[in-house]
């Protein structure tokens, strides 16, 4: 098994479109083709758009699209510029008189970093498709991840700043890769070496705090814990696989989190995990969904490893005992 780029898996095109001043953006997933798709959502506070479309009940079978935003609940206008790209290129499910296509999408809260009247719109999502055509993919503070941060059980005063990762591998001729932006609440440990590489920062910035611990010390209900969070991500494929199948990966990626990220899936974060299929290689289920796992986690670690300081939160680049 070796690590490719993400952008190296067929059948899909990923792109990113961001307003860096305002401190927010939007990542798109094609998959021109149609892709079979799965969703798996364990944060309590969610934003997402035609996520009914992927239950195995369902009628369409296959997608065009995932859109990963910021701007919180505002981003999801930008998939109707994913949607009006897709429809110039001829691309959409064929309902006798228009092709329309099937674009899901998820959003974090990145409201409290940047400009908060600012938000990804129909023209960046636009824009996002556009760049995915040039291989306008980056890790670090761009896309969905630009406004990006963790640690924020104590405020932004003690949070750091993150972004959008990847990572991909290959097996034969299977590809698994994950894309992920890390907004979480909680903090960010490499499982490798259980070491925390970031998160809560104490009021010095000399050292982390644990938010699990931090939690821990009252019982007392915290009411509002809404200070900018969700982590969301997508995993691809070029394995062949249904939507029932797809979701079931999609739910085997959301340990990918579990190992990166404490606390996850609170009633502060939106976590949401897309798996897509798309391609004709034949691959086991569960090894795949355990690669996928594998990958998220990864990719969470290149998030904050490929993050720059800014908007007044340090990326872990800057902090020399980190």
């Amino acid at each position: 098994m070796q690590e490719i780029s993400i952008t190296q898996i067929p059948h899909f095109h990923l792109g990113n479109a961001q307003d860096a001043a305002a401190a927010t953006g939007c990542t798109v997933l094609l998959c021109p083709q149609g892709a079979a798709a799965g969703l798996d959502v364990r944060g309590g506070g969610p934003a997402s758009r035609e996520s009914e479309l992927l239950r195995p009940v369902a009628a369409a079978e296959t997608i065009h699209a995932v859109l990963l935003s910021g701007g919180s609940a505002f981003g999801l206008d930008a998939a109707g510029g994913v949607m009006r790209w897709l429809e110039e290129h001829g691309i959409g499910f064929d309902t006798g008189v228009a092709k329309v296509p099937l674009v899901c999408a998820s959003c974090l809260y990145d409201l409290t970093v940047g400009s908060s009247t600012v938000r990804p719109d129909a023209a960046m999502g636009y824009a996002a498709c556009e760049n995915a055509l040039q291989g306008g993919y980056r890790d670090g503070c761009f896309g969905a991840g630009t406004g990006a941060s963790v640690g924020k059980f104590r405020g932004m005063d003690q949070a750091m700043k993150t972004g959008i990762g990847s990572y991909a591998v290959q097996l034969g001729a299977l590809a698994v890769g994950a894309v992920v932006a890390v907004n979480a609440l909680g903090d960010i440990y490499d499982e490798r070496s259980g070491r925390q590489i970031a998160g809560l920062l104490a009021p010095d910035h000399s050292r982390f705090l644990s938010t699990e611990e931090e939690m821990c010390q009252s019982s007392q209900v915290v009411k509002n814990k809404f200070v900018g969070n969700t982590t969301i991500g997508a995993v691809l494929t070029n394995a062949r696989f249904t939507k029932t199948e797809a979701n079931k990966i999609a739910a085997m990626a959301q340990n990918g989190l579990v190992r990166a990220i404490r606390p996850v899936n609170t009633t502060a974060d939106g976590d949401s995990l897309y798996a897509l299929s798309s391609g004709d290689v034949e691959a086991d289920l569960d090894m795949v969904g355990t690669l996928a796992a594998q990958v998220v986690s990864q990719a969470i670690l290149r998030a904050v490893d490929r993050a720059e300081s800014g908007y007044g939160l340090p990326a872990r680049g800057s902090l020399p005992w980190a």
